[in-house]
């Protein structure tokens, strides 16, 4: 299971990688301090010669063009900065005009430009100013300084949006070019020879991110080529090949699926595509690096590197390298594994070293999957020892490395200058359109003659956005060196101290503003730990551990006060191979409703009684052995429930986050009753208490997670329940409960009864002697239990049903299409479709309607669609044949009127089970589906921007509301769609699966569902009884306190 090879823990070299990949961060930056450790009289030389070069900086700025006095003028902190920010990323992409006009006013119309005329020296600063500053005051005539150009403002708004577009788009165009060296290689290579005059070399990056289809891939693949190319037709063969521009590549640019999940194809297909360029490289005589990307593509690019580098056709050739990030823990140890295969081949690798620009997502992906340390430094200052331990150690390697320093850091500039003494085979890098100041004091001959490599983004304005933004994000954060180098009011001292003796003031503490990914939610609770399957070492032995669960066969049956019995089993299969027996069932019998009943009434008032704080302890017992037995539960959500690995870890964590979350509400409300302020002489309380017995009726989909927050949501709040599972899905229910037993949780307190819905469920809800239900599954049967509560006779009690929804999306033209298909597709498809929340519909604006179907259809062929045990699948079997059966008549239904946009191909292994491949259909209106389909059909709706409210209406009209998904840069825009669609979750540039514990509450409305939200604050109240006590206190005679109160106060 897991691979269809045995995966191997990681040996000798890689092997000390990989221990580091999330050590400890204070155990870690203490042994880097000392591999960093200079002598006092270094660090003093250091210090000097940095002040030097910061005030040689700043008496420059003046001269500035670049970047550098523009992060100066806008920083990121004020309105002006952030609304550029938006703005950048989004306006050179939007194809129509009435959302660049919508955009525009959406970022600029609050922002005082004017503020910032003449504010720098820079032509740079002040062109994208003054267009700015036109439309600030187009956009806001009531701040005009007198009445006749209010006048004049108000014409030219109503003459012309086209005016405030120019301008717009001319600032843009402006700030675009600082960044990029120009829209062709050959232009760039024509723009690069004043710098190149002067002694700067450089390093040409074909501009885009990971592609996303095998189309993209191949045309990044044919731009690099066509660059090699071109760089070498232009390079001076009588130079040395370091003295020579080269090229770097994005090893995501030339492979849509690379990451460590599809590792057998990624290393089938990818080495063969960047051994090519790499023999074109070498052919041309220029050199050739691998920029790094994210930590959890280290291991992967490694093994494609040496791959390639050992193949015999680039012997000789010492123009290959790769980037090195300083920010991620296991760089100092890549170093000794980057030389070592430089000397089997006795070869050198050009080493860039980096300090990192992912670090914001890779703090977010650690917290969100709640892996147990982070794989970058948490502190800015601890990067900056690593990059210094670094630098040290390449200065020992320079037989097998050739040194790259890349940073934009005076201090580090120093450093790198007081190490290498005399020594002079090596350069600085830095970024296009920063560093300008800096390395005018490096580079000429009458300072140090030290070459510094430009790092040159080729492509169009289109393509250089993201770019953009990102490296906004990187340096004009108010920590920046590269922005605090150009205030006058950063204190010189503070930029030029020692990392290392800052880093050691911080030994004994974490950074508390990013917690350890599994503290995130203290005080409250401990957030969920995931499994991390980048992670060599742990895939290795969860592949061990799961091989051997995949011989266990399970078995469930009515749990009635803690007794089982066994006398008319039937066979649980998987629904990937229907032959394969996973357990077996035995379902229960109206004998063993009424023996549940009877034994939940007796064990109520003894239940009920303990306190909250007890059965919160209890409870998060169980969320830890939940956590404990994540193995049993993952091969179980694979074979019984046909879910993929990284669903299967979902679904626990889930569990494991509604115990712990309800855990703590539960002694939120109900430790101690809630005092209500009135009239002085009275007491008045509220008090929360249970109901008695409750019914929770789960579903198959979420077979852990949600039958797991029902069950624990009662009995936290001193309720017994009654639980009865997915008739597919029992096995999981009934190690749970077993679980729940094993937490202290009293036998008669949580009972199981596995069995048909139309009998056993039946029969509870019909029982007065049930006080709630809570229920998870389609409308039909939600109303179906709400009339039989209805008629019943008896108390009327609370229903919580949670349902399905026509979940739509809508995607406007500023929207960046790539995020939309990556997003629409995990949204759609993800487990197999089968999720409440999944997308059914997605409405995208005509202008960019054609672009994105060219991008789904892409990135649908991209998908595998297959056997779940295996952790390259991304989509796995739906739950049965009734399934297969309703989707496969509703695609054919489908064929007659509408376009079938793409379909998914079935492997062979997809044969024998029940495998709906993921289809898009192209539909005119949301009318034309009757039912919620579920599972992976994607329906594709264009619309015109001006019917925006007929899409609205459209989609309220069907009754449901459950999640909403709304693609837009434009903040007005979502701001109008979101208060007028009736859903329960509203997602916002992202995907709409997938709601967390605590943070996304989720529950819908309409047909969608009842409320209380499941994992929200509400939703344990509606499982108790609210009563009021009240209390004169005066009643024997007279007010004491009010009587006692002091009077000067």
């Amino acid at each position: 299971m897991l691979e269809k090879q045995s995966i191997h823990v990681p040996e000798g070299l890689r092997a000390a990688i990989n221990k580091a990949y999330r050590a400890d961060e204070l155990s870690l930056i203490t042994e880097l301090c000392e591999k960093a450790a200079i002598e006092p009289y270094q660090r003093t030389a250091i210090r000097a010669n940095a002040m030097k070069l910061v005030e040689s900086v700043r008496a420059e700025r003046k001269k500035s063009t670049g970047i550098d006095s523009f992060l100066t003028e806008y920083a990121l902190s004020s309105d002006e900065g952030i609304a550029l920010m938006c703005l950048a990323e989004a306006l050179l992409r939007v194809p129509d005009n009435a959302t660049i006009d919508n955009l525009i006013k959406d970022k600029l119309a609050g922002g005082d430009w004017k503020s910032h005329r003449g504010q720098s020296d820079s032509f740079f600063v002040n062109a994208t100013t003054w267009a700015l500053m036109l439309t600030g005051k187009v956009l806001t005539p009531e701040k005009a300084e007198n009445t006749l150009t209010k006048a004049l403002m108000k014409l030219v708004n109503r003459s012309s949006e086209a005016v405030v577009r120019t301008a717009v788009d001319k600032a843009m165009r402006i700030m675009s070019k600082q960044f990029v060296m120009g829209r062709t290689i050959n232009e760039a290579l024509t723009r690069a020879k004043k710098k190149e005059s002067k002694g700067y070399r450089y390093s040409y990056d074909m501009l885009g991110e990971a592609a996303l289809t095998s189309v993209d891939a191949i045309r990044y693949f044919e731009a690099y080529k066509k660059a090699i190319e071109s760089i070498g037709q232009q390079a001076d063969k009588n130079s040395n090949l370091y003295k020579r521009a080269g090229i770097s590549i994005k090893l995501s640019a030339i492979h849509p699926r690379y990451n460590e999940s599809q590792y057998e194809r990624v290393m089938e297909e990818l080495p063969p595509r960047l051994l090519a360029l790499s023999r074109l490289a070498k052919e041309y005589g220029i050199a050739l690096t691998i920029d790094a990307e994210e930590s959890e593509r280290l291991d992967l690019s490694l093994d494609v590197i040496e791959k390639v580098f050992n193949d015999e056709s680039l012997d000789g050739w010492d123009g290959f390298g790769l980037a090195v990030q300083s920010y991620q823990k296991r760089a100092f140890y890549v170093l000794d594994w980057v030389a070592a295969l430089a000397r089997s081949k006795n070869r050198r690798i050009m080493v860039r070293l980096i300090k990192g620009a992912y670090w914001d997502s890779e703090i977010k992906k650690s917290q969100m999957q709640g892996f147990s340390e982070y794989p970058v430094f948490t502190r800015k200052v601890f990067t900056d020892v690593s990059f210094q331990a670094c630098a040290k150690k390449i200065l020992t390697m320079t037989d097998a490395i050739y040194p790259q320093f890349a940073t934009h850091n005076a201090y580090s500039v120093a450093m790198i200058l007081n190490l290498v003494g005399d020594y002079r085979d090596f350069e600085f890098q830095c970024l296009h359109g920063m560093g300008n100041e800096l390395y005018e004091q490096i580079v000429p001959a009458d300072c140090f003659g030290i070459p510094c490599r430009i790092y040159a983004p080729v492509g169009s304005h289109e393509d250089l956005l993201p770019y953009l933004v990102r490296r906004l994000l990187e340096n004009g954060a108010n920590s920046s060196f590269v922005n605090r180098i150009v205030d006058d009011n950063a204190p010189i001292t503070d930029l030029v101290e020692d990392p290392i003796t800052k880093a050691k003031s911080l030994f004994n503490s974490m950074n508390k503003n990013i917690p350890l990914p599994e503290h995130l939610f203290l005080p409250a609770r401990m957030n969920s730990k995931g499994v991390d399957f980048t992670n060599r070492h742990e895939r290795a032995l969860l592949q061990q551990e799961l091989a051997k669960l995949n011989l266990n066969q399970w078995s469930a049956g009515p749990l009635v006060a803690g007794k089982t019995t066994f006398d008319n089993q039937q066979t649980v299969t998987s629904p990937q191979q229907p032959s394969r027996v996973v357990g077996s069932v035995q379902n229960s019998t109206l004998d063993d409703v009424e023996k549940a009943l009877a034994q939940a009434e007796l064990t109520f008032p003894v239940w009920s009684s303990i306190p909250v704080e007890e059965r919160a302890a209890c409870i998060n017992r169980f969320a830890d052995l939940l956590q404990a037995n994540m193995m049993e539960f993952l091969s179980l959500a694979c074979l019984e429930a046909g879910k993929t690995w990284n669903d299967g870890v979902a679904e626990v964590r889930e569990a494991v986050d509604f115990c712990r979350y309800y855990a703590h509400m539960a002694q939120q409300l109900m430790a101690s009753p809630t005092k209500l302020h009135g009239y002085t002489g009275e007491l008045n309380e509220l008090s929360l208490h249970p109901r008695g017995t409750i019914l929770c009726i789960s579903p198959w989909n979420f077979p852990l997670a949600i039958f797991t927050g029902q069950v624990v949501a009662g009995l936290v709040t001193g309720n017994c329940v009654i639980a009865k599972p997915a008739e597919q899905t029992p096995l999981i229910a009934a190690y749970a409960v077993k679980l729940m037993h094993q937490a202290g949780i009293p036998a008669g307190a949580i009972q199981l009864l596995p069995g048909a819905g139309e009998t056993i469920g039946a029969a509870l809800v019909s029982d007065k002697r049930i006080k709630a239900v809570l229920f998870t599954g389609s409308t039909d049967t939600a109303n179906l239990i709400n009339r039989t509560l209805a008629t019943r006779g008896g108390e009327i009690i609370p229903l919580i049903a949670e349902t399905g929804g026509q979940n739509a999306m809508l995607v406007d033209s500023s929207a960046l299409l790539e995020q939309v298909v990556v997003d629409a597709v995990v949204s759609a498809f993800g487990s197999a479709g089968q999720r409440c929340s999944a997308l059914r519909v997605l409405f995208v604006q005509e202008e960019v309607y054609p672009r994105t179907i060219e991008l789904l259809k892409g990135a649908m062929a991209e998908l595998v669609v297959g056997d779940p045990r295996w952790l390259a699948t991304d989509i796995g079997p739906v739950i049965d044949k009734d399934a297969l059966a309703i989707l496969t008549n509703h695609v054919e239904n489908m064929k007659k009127r509408y376009e079938i946009l793409y379909q998914c191909k079935l492997s062979d292994e997809c044969e024998s089970g029940y495998f709906m491949p993921p289809t898009a259909i192209a539909i005119d209106n949301i009318d034309a589906l009757e039912k919620e389909v579920f599972g992976p059909v994607l329906h594709v709706i264009q619309f015109k921007r001006k019917n925006l409210d007929q899409v609205i209406n459209q989609i309220n009209k069907t009754g449901f509301g459950l999640t909403l998904g709304i693609h837009s840069r434009i903040n007005e825009t979502v701001e109008y769609i979101r208060k007028r669609i009736h859903a329960g979750n509203c997602y916002v540039n992202r995907n709409m699966i997938g709601a967390v514990v605590g943070l996304q509450p989720f529950g819908g409305e309409g047909l969608s569902g009842t409320g209380p939200k499941a994992g929200g604050p509400n939703y344990l109240v509606r499982l108790c009884h609210e009563r009021t006590y009240t209390v004169d206190t005066t009643a024997a005679g007279g007010n004491a306190s009010l009587m006692s109160l002091p009077e000067d106060i």
